[in-house]
Parts: structure tokens; sequence; C-alpha cells
């Protein structure tokens, strides 16, 4: 029997006009200049299965890699938030026990009480998932509170099936090779040390991040997507 590779990949749909509008408008917001009172923010998560080991690994030598057992018992799941401002060359890693709309909405006040204190609104580049939503911080925060930090966020959806538009999901993809890839985390604390060790190194080795897929690019390469090419 022969087997073929199969390579996994994000289709997007032709000649689909929501598609096109989403795209497009988070292609012009990378290309706003840096505004530190408008800052664009980008954020994503992730699931992450915690394991512990059942056995004690034997420890790395000279001659061999560090040896867990292949066994481990299961404890639970986390999940990752990975926020990501690609002009400032910063990203932050936090991990939570779940991922509702309120442990989103806390998330995001904690940025805006915090880092973006000072700044008029923050411009949050996200997918259009069912948490991310307006009515998250009523459900989080008392109503005047909850207003409060609605009128700071001006929301920028990827399209549906257009993940990749979202620069803190190649942040996430560089996490999980770098930093979670062949490791076992057993509980939520360890994983947030571990993460939090990650974005405090990349912040310090490196710079904004380059986009340059613009507008113009996608109405030349990816003309399929438009129902009027």
């Amino acid at each position: 029997m022969t087997r073929r590779k199969i390579q996994y990949w994000v289709i997007p749909p032709e000649a689909d006009f929501e598609f096109v509008a989403s795209m497009e408008n988070v292609l012009e917001t990378y290309a706003l200049p840096y505004d530190p009172r408008l800052p664009v923010l980008c954020m994503d998560e992730q699931p992450v299965q915690l394991t512990k080991e059942i056995r004690v690994p034997i420890a790395a030598t000279k001659n061999h890699p560090r040896r867990p057992d292949y066994e481990y018992e299961r404890a639970g799941t986390a999940c990752i938030f990975m926020f990501t401002e690609p002009l400032a060359g910063w990203r932050e890693v936090t991990v939570r026990q779940r991922r509702t709309k309120i442990d989103w909405a806390k998330e995001m006040a904690r940025l805006l009480l915090g880092r973006y204190a000072d700044a008029e609104r923050v411009i949050l580049v996200c997918d259009n998932l069912n948490t991310h939503t307006m009515g998250a911080f009523y459900e989080a925060f008392p109503a005047a509170q909850a207003r409060d930090l609605v009128r700071r966020i001006q929301f920028c959806f990827t399209p549906k099936h257009g993940s990749w538009l979202n620069i803190s999901e190649n942040e996430l993809s560089s996490l999980t090779r770098q930093c979670i890839n062949g490791r076992r985390f057993p509980t939520v604390q360890v994983l947030g040390k571990e993460t939090a060790a990650w974005s405090q190194h990349s912040n310090d080795t490196q710079r904004s991040v380059d986009w340059q897929f613009t507008i113009n690019d996608a109405r030349t390469k990816l003309m399929s997507l438009y129902p009027n090419s």
C-alpha cells in the first residue's frame, strides 16, 4: 500500500466579499505607522495539555540527552494567551486554566490598565471567536468599568479561514517550536514560568515584526479571492 504525504493547509474561500473586506482591513491596519496613542495589538490563544512524569527521568550526560519515560499522567489542560505589538517588537505570554469570555476580558483589562494605560485606544487584531466580544467585559466587570474598557478597544477581526493574517499566530508557532514541543508541563504555574521566560528572551533579542504583505500584494497574488477580478 502506497502512503501519500498530506500537508494540512488553511484554504481560503474563492470569490468571497466578506473574506476580502476583513483581509484588507487587517492589512491596512498593519500598514499604519507606529503611534503610542493608538497601538496595534494582536492576540491569539492556544490550548495546551498538561502532563506529569510518573517516573523520574534519567538526567542528561555527555553522551546521552535527558531521557524521560514514555508514559505520563494527564494533568488537565491550560490555555496560552499570546499578545503581540508588532511595531514595538513586544510580545507577552500569559497562561490560564481556561479561555472563557471572562478570562479573555480580564487579560485585556490588565493590558488596557497597565501597558496601555496612556493610550487613547488600542486597535486589537484577533479572530472572530465567540469569546472576543464587547459583552465579555460586561460579564467580567461592573457596567461602568466595562464601558470604560470597551470604548478603548477598536476591534479588527481576521476573516474566517484567514488566521494566517494574525501576527500573534506566527508568534504562537515560534513559541510552540522553541519552548513547548517535546516537553511536559505538570501545572499552569510551570507552563507560565517557562513561556514567560521565552517571551522575555524574545523581547530582549528581537526587533519589530517586519510584515511585508500589503493590500496591493493581496490584489495581485490572491486574485481568486476577489469576486470582481
